[in-house]
């Protein structure tokens, strides 16, 4: 888990469940760990770097020393992704509140648009290792 940088999603949203799949086949350099807000991890993650889950139930990427959210998170992760994905970097020229808005306007309304699952996305048996919540114990 060292210097693993972990995402936590909306682990019943079809929209963000599709994101970390994506995330999964371009992270060619195994830089991501996953788990779900609604997960003990999840909880315990967001409680530790005081993210108060009412006012961000998207995606949020945390490391060893910081936590960031909406769209700051998100053009964070893309600069690790492999192919053009890092090209993404140029929006972080736009001021914060213009590309949360953004950001927002989108996780507002992914449930209407993408659909929601009954329970969080069960990760298959050789993606399981990459979700925190179903590592083994060492």
């Amino acid at each position: 888990m060292q210097n693993k940088k972990i995402i936590l999603f909306d682990g019943v949203c079809n929209l963000c469940n599709g994101a970390i799949t994506f995330i999964i086949q371009r992270d060619k350099n195994d830089v991501f760990r996953y788990a779900p807000l609604q997960s003990e991890v999840g909880k315990n993650l967001a409680a530790k770097h005081k993210i108060d889950l009412d006012k961000v139930d998207s995606i949020i990427l945390v490391t060893d020393q910081s936590a960031v959210a909406k769209s700051t998170a998100a053009l964070r992760i893309a600069k690790h992704l492999s192919g053009g994905w890092p090209l993404l970097a140029v929006f972080f020229i736009l001021p914060t509140f213009l590309r949360n808005a953004v950001y927002d306007f989108i996780a507002r309304n992914r449930y209407k648009w993408f659909g929601k699952k009954d329970a969080c996305m069960i990760p298959t048996p050789e993606l399981k290792s990459k979700f925190l919540d179903y590592e083994q114990p060492q």
